[in-house]
């Protein structure tokens, strides 16, 4: 498919190691993801149990171009492995 994953948390870098050790994650993790961070994404900060980003995702095409995006305010609403590679397949079959 040629698609590439990234994901990015608040955590510092220790803990997402460790998580990605434990997880057996082998794409790029980012660390240390700032409310500034999270304002250049359009994402939302929730200011309560000590703040926290809402999780959100993007399906880029070649060339950095968003095919889809995907905002939260809570725990529903993510794009599932699944989605995504038929939403991926989708677009490939259009050219």
């Amino acid at each position: 498919m040629g698609v590439e994953i990234v994901a990015a948390s608040v955590e510092p870098r220790e803990l997402v190691q460790e998580m990605a050790t434990k997880a057996g994650v082998k794409f790029p993790l980012a660390y240390g993801v700032t409310p500034a961070d999270a304002e250049l994404l359009g994402s939302w900060w929730s200011d309560n149990h000590d703040g926290h980003i809402q999780p959100t995702e993007f399906l880029l095409g070649r060339g950095g171009t968003v095919l889809g995006a995907m905002y939260a305010s809570g725990p529903v609403g993510r794009i599932s492995p699944d989605e995504a590679v038929h939403f991926i397949e989708g677009r490939e079959r259009r050219g």
